[in-house]
């Protein structure tokens, strides 16, 4: 059975940057398909009661995505490019359309910890420490922490 625990997400002090860990009872190869295949990506990925429409996704190096989150009547767009698709990392740009200007690198790692659980490591550099601030302000623990929780569940059932 899987544990459902949340992400540790930390604001680094010397460069604004944002550094999400979470373990989850699941393989590398399971996470970073999770991450790359768009139907299971949008099953996933943010809050609760999210529908997630993926508008444009190309998983692999140089590939670019798109997907819009719609909630209550409102709409949010987010957007970047994957630079790395690697077993065991990808890196890419995020953006939220919603403030276009803060673009964001991030790297995604995935270690191995043994018996089937794996350590997800996550690094979004932004442009500032004010657009990072605004980030971990926005309630951005919300989407992570409940998106996580998803993920464990199409795990546990044998999605992923």
């Amino acid at each position: 059975m899987t544990t459902i625990t949340e992400a540790r997400i930390e604001a680094d002090p010397t460069v604004p940057a944002i550094h999400i860990t979470r373990d989850f009872r699941a393989t590398p190869a399971q996470l970073l398909r999770a991450h790359t295949d768009p139907e299971l990506f949008a099953r996933w990925i943010g809050p609760d009661r999210m529908d997630n429409e993926i508008v444009e996704w190309d998983a692999r190096d140089g590939g670019c995505w798109r997907y819009v989150a719609h909630r209550d009547g409102e709409s949010y767009g987010f957007r970047g490019c994957f630079h790395t698709v690697a077993d065991d990392r990808i890196v890419q740009t995020f953006t939220f359309e919603g403030m276009p200007d803060q673009v964001a690198l991030e790297t995604l790692t995935f270690e191995d910890l043994g018996d089937g659980t794996t350590r997800l490591h996550a690094m979004s550099l932004c442009d500032s420490f004010e657009g990072r601030d605004a980030w971990l302000a926005s309630g951005m623990e919300t989407g992570v922490n409940d998106g996580y929780a998803k993920l464990d569940a199409l795990v546990a059932d044998g999605t992923v």
